[in-house]
């Protein structure tokens, strides 16, 4: 029977870092419509469309006056 493997460190472990979502900003039809489909992903349990809602709320431009 073979040894089984043994590591000469533990594991390192990343610390969790909580990101609130992102909130649309009142009176852009762009936020408003992203955070709709948030909540209907969210509805139905789709995370990974949530998260795409998030990153294009933190991304897009317009209506904000960057």
């Amino acid at each position: 029977m073979t040894e089984p493997t043994r590591y000469s460190a533990a594991p390192v472990e990343l610390p969790y870092r909580a990101v609130p979502e992102p909130k649309p900003v009142a009176g852009c039809p762009g936020c408003a419509e992203l955070a709709n489909v948030r909540d209907r992903a969210r509805a139905g349990g789709d995370r990974t469309t949530i998260s795409d809602c998030n990153v294009f709320l933190r991304r897009h431009p317009e209506g904000h006056g960057r």
